[in-house]
């Protein structure tokens, strides 16, 4: 289906979750690119979800993603073929799932899980597609992803996508209507995620048209701008490029890659937290700081923090878009000139500190917060963020993966799905 002359961007999948047979609070986990310096969060994961199945044994966890080899990637493809084999999986059929997630901080999110038509995203700069990256793409990052996903039968996502509806009447009027709607399901998420419930929606088309009329500029139409996951969903975007090189164009309309799933949530969301990606830098010299510090304009008081000094004042620019472009820019060519250093991106104050603490000669640097209704009018400019910008809430608000569609054609194996 065309919108103006465009690819429509919503796409009503086939979602498919684990049968009731199935513990879902071991069954769903946090985003892989979470705790990517805490690996004793991964290991304690792994114990409490060990025997049992679970979307751990379907995902590689960034923290591991240095030691990634072909055995890894097999045992994940192995092991979402023997899930099927064993019916793990049920479909629920063509549906959106209006999502209630209730965070630690005891704050309610919600959102609306759906497919995407991938023609209508690109991550290249200058591009200006329906669906828009809000931060810049670091490509090399990309194959690594692609590698796991080319022979994946199945996606389990973690991205989420924003919409601008200041006036809450698309996903906020569903959830006034939810006793309506059939609940998936209603459990607590493991490791302090809060309680997720979800509701089946069926009769999708007229959300659809609420969507497409929140498009403000015909000529320019922008829809949604990814909020988690831009990297997870470049990769998606990337495979589909290599996929539909070898489909007829009939075949490239029916083609499971080329949809990605995605939960839309609203920017103005009531429990969406908008906070800033923290950076900090592994084996770190005094230079770094004397550095950074002739590089930034200085307006605004944030703080740096090592396990010498403590935590220090230290000045930034007061425009949050601003001060990331200087200190990225500052770090991306202190680290081409020092091989050695290694940079991570941290969510939340104090796990900040615990990994500056648990390593000697690192740097923390806490970054500001973007405000939530500059991010669209920057985005619909045609400008990018710098990669890791800003953050929706801590590590553990992040999104878990749950829902599931098949993105590889899988007619033999119909048979063995229920």
């Amino acid at each position: 289906m065309l919108l103006n002359g465009k690819s429509q961007p919503i796409f009503v999948p086939e979602i498919y979750l684990p049968n009731e047979s199935i513990n879902f609070t071991k069954w769903a986990v946090v985003a892989c690119d979470q705790f990517t310096s805490q690996p004793a969060y991964w290991k304690e994961l792994k114990d409490y979800v060990d025997g049992f199945p679970s979307t751990y044994h379907l995902i590689l966890p960034e923290v591991y993603l240095e030691k990634m080899n072909h055995q890894m990637i097999d045992d994940i493809n192995q092991t979402m073929h023997q899930y099927v084999r064993d019916s793990i999986f049920k479909s629920i059929g063509k549906s959106m799932v209006l999502v209630e997630r209730t965070t630690v901080l005891n704050k309610r999110r919600l959102g609306l899980i759906m497919a995407i038509d991938l023609e209508t995203y690109d991550y290249k700069e200058q591009s200006r597609p329906m669906i828009r990256t809000t931060e810049k793409t670091i490509i090399e990052r990309i194959p690594p992803r692609v590698r796991i996903r080319e022979k994946a039968l199945f996606e389990l996502s973690h991205v989420m996508l924003l919409v601008d509806d200041p006036k809450q009447h698309i996903i906020e009027s569903l959830y006034e209507k939810k006793d309506e709607f059939p609940l998936l399901y209603d459990f607590e998420l493991n490791m302090h995620g809060g309680h997720l419930r979800g509701y089946q929606i069926k009769d999708c088309d007229e959300i659809i048209n609420q969507f497409h009329h929140l498009i403000k500029d015909d000529k320019d139409p922008m829809l949604f701008v990814v909020g988690d996951g831009n990297h997870s969903l470049a990769t998606a975007k990337a495979h589909w490029e290599k996929v539909k090189l070898h489909l007829s164009e009939e075949e490239k309309l029916k083609h499971p890659a080329r949809n990605a799933l995605v939960e839309v949530v609203n920017v103005y969301d009531e429990g969406l937290n908008f906070e800033g990606i923290h950076r900090v830098l592994f084996n770190v010299k005094d230079d770094f700081l004397i550095g950074l510090f002739h590089a930034v304009d200085k307006q605004e008081e944030t703080w740096v923090y090592s396990k010498d000094i403590g935590k220090a004042p230290f000045f930034i620019p007061k425009n949050a878009p601003r001060a990331y472009e200087q200190i990225q820019t500052f770090i991306d060519d202190y680290m081409k000139k020092h091989k050695e250093v290694s940079i991570d991106y941290i969510h939340g104050d104090m796990e900040l500190i615990e990994v500056c603490q648990q390593h000697p000669n690192s740097i923390g640097i806490k970054m500001p917060c973007i405000e939530r209704k500059e991010l669209f009018p920057f985005i619909q400019k045609g400008h990018v963020l710098p990669r890791k910008s800003f953050s929706m809430g801590c590590a553990t608000a992040k999104r878990y993966y749950l829902e599931s569609q098949f993105i590889m054609d899988y007619e033999p194996l119909k048979g063995e799905i229920k």
